[in-house]
């Protein structure tokens, strides 16, 4: 069985994404209530039960609201590295030692048949970090809460085969929104989020000439539009000479519905 996938929810109200193979199935993050992470498992015609691990990213509540409660509920082993387990440990509750585990920044770690490369990220959190998950061949690379694309960051994700990419703003709707100024600083600083433009650019620096598939995550339901984000990602794409919709293809994510079960 290939690896497959799916973005359960993406954005500033939540997140959570599901990844398998035929022996193994992770969640990363559970910014979600534990009720509405069961109905985005029962869309995708998944039962929470079966999730192997459970891997944080950082300890923003979009991304962990509904952690302790999904481990407690379903018995799920959490993963994350040690700055994150101490930021985040007394909103999670109360949870049993064998379903607390470390997972170091910058490093691989095997679960089952997936193997699992965490690096770090430019974001105001303890210590954040996202993932490159390999399986017989394929790459998936799940890239979010990104200040900025830092070239360390461009070499540890070229090459792969889809992308789960921050697309979280468009400048100019930030900039005339209605955000305070010193949250919209904190946005635009490189420990806030990436750009529809920014990340364009990035992507054009990690795509290689195949076959990709391309998911705009964390868009800002404020300061930005699933519309926006394709156009200007896609217009930049193929100003730098590649061919969206035949060699790479974009695909949007949402904040309340999960994606298509996919193939890597």
């Amino acid at each position: 069985m290939s690896m497959r996938f799916s973005v359960l929810a993406s954005g500033s109200t939540g997140n959570a994404m599901y990844v398998e193979t035929a022996s193994q199935r992770l969640l990363i993050d559970a910014g979600l209530t534990g009720k509405k992470l069961d109905e985005l498992f029962q869309k995708i015609d998944r039962n929470p039960k079966d999730i192997d691990a459970l891997l944080v990213t950082h300890e923003h509540s979009d991304h962990i609201k509904g952690v302790g409660v999904f481990a407690r509920k379903h018995q799920v082993p959490i993963y994350a590295n040690a700055k994150t387990w101490k930021a985040m440990e007394k909103q999670l509750g109360q949870l049993s030692l064998d379903q607390k585990f470390e997972f170091g920044l910058e490093t691989v770690k095997q679960f089952g048949d997936i193997e699992v490369e965490s690096f770090g990220v430019s974001h105001d959190a303890a210590e954040p970090m996202f993932f490159v998950f390999r399986h017989e061949g394929k790459k998936l690379v799940l890239a979010t809460d990104m200040g900025y694309v830092s070239e360390r960051i461009k070499k540890t994700v070229a090459g792969a085969d889809t992308y789960v990419f921050e697309s979280n703003h468009d400048m100019n709707m930030l900039r005339v929104g209605r955000y305070p100024w010193n949250v919209k600083r904190r946005i635009l600083s490189d420990l806030g989020h990436v750009s529809n433009e920014d990340a364009a650019m990035a992507l054009t620096d990690v795509v290689e000439d195949k076959q990709a598939n391309i998911y705009l995550a964390h868009l800002s339901l404020d300061n930005n539009m699933k519309e926006l984000a394709h156009m200007t990602v896609k217009q930049v794409l193929e100003q730098e000479g590649h061919k969206v919709g035949e060699t790479l293809r974009l695909y949007d994510t949402d904040p309340y519905h999960p994606t298509p079960l996919s193939i890597v």
